[in-house]
């Protein structure tokens, strides 16, 4: 990894308070509900964010939510501590995603998706590790805003951005340009901020699993089967689902349920 982004993930800021006390009441056994809607109340920015998630058709809830405690309420702690820090990092974070042909907002709407993804396939295998699989999806692909702003100060972003829209290994160009891939640059951002390791890990090789340490490796393999599907080049293309339900498949999972939640994501996205 270069060390110009060894630097700028040194002099990160730090996370907000309001993220902090987030991760506080996630942590206590004794904490509410109530309690989390209260904390996320404080920041305005992370209510918009939550609302404007939850009322997305991708979720179906079915009915309008208006305020912090419904969403809380629907969501449960676990995805609303997600959805509260996968927002802060993004808005933390200079996001200039040219070099990779998409604009900010789109970048937006992939990890949305992706976390989306995972959640609605992995709740079918096992509900817990899809909760612990969500954030981390939402969460992958942030080291690419880093990687980003080193192709732009370095002048390559042309020649970056144009073999990053027809490549089916966006990791390999990364490593090419930026002696790191995103999976890597991402789980040394959440090491900077104090996540435990093993989120760090199973981000880490995320695009590489078949090194990842055994209590990490199905975590990572699955988060690199999402992004697989869902890459920033072209999510949900033909190509991309048929290259995501290959390695589901090596990977001895039902590839049924992964089928069926891409499904009902695309459908959702037309409607």
């Amino acid at each position: 990894m270069k060390s110009s982004i060894i630097d700028s993930i040194k002099s990160l800021p730090p996370l907000s308070t309001t993220i902090v006390e987030i991760n506080r009441i996630y942590a206590d056994e004794n904490s509410t509900i109530k309690d989390m809607a209260k904390a996320i109340e404080n920041d305005p920015m992370i209510i918009a964010n939550i609302l404007k998630i939850a009322n997305s058709p991708l979720y179906g809830f079915g009915r309008e939510i208006k305020n912090a405690a419904q969403a809380v309420s629907l969501f449960g702690m676990n995805m609303t501590r997600s959805i509260a820090i996968g927002n802060s990092v993004k808005k933390l974070l200079n996001v200039d995603m040219q070099p990779y042909n998409i604009s900010s907002d789109e970048f937006a709407k992939i990890s949305s998706l992706q976390a989306v993804l995972i959640y609605k396939w992995y709740r079918k295998i096992d509900k817990q590790k899809a909760e612990e699989l969500y954030l981390a999806a939402f969460l992958q692909e942030t080291g690419k805003i880093l990687i980003a702003s080193e192709i732009i100060q370095n002048d390559e972003a042309i020649s970056f951005a144009s073999e990053i829209e027809n490549s089916n290994n966006i990791a390999m160009v990364e490593r090419d340009y930026s002696n790191a891939t995103c999976g890597e640059v991402t789980a040394l951002v959440f090491k900077h901020w104090g996540f435990d390791n093993s989120f760090i890990e199973m981000i880490k090789y995320s695009d590489n699993p078949s090194a990842a340490p055994e209590d990490v490796k199905e975590f990572s393999t699955a988060l690199n089967i999402v992004k697989t599907v869902v890459p920033v080049n072209r999510p949900f293309s033909e190509m991309s689902i048929n290259f995501g339900l290959k390695k589901a498949s090596d990977a001895g999972y039902d590839i049924s349920l992964l089928e069926e939640s891409i499904s009902q994501i695309v459908d959702s996205l037309q409607e």
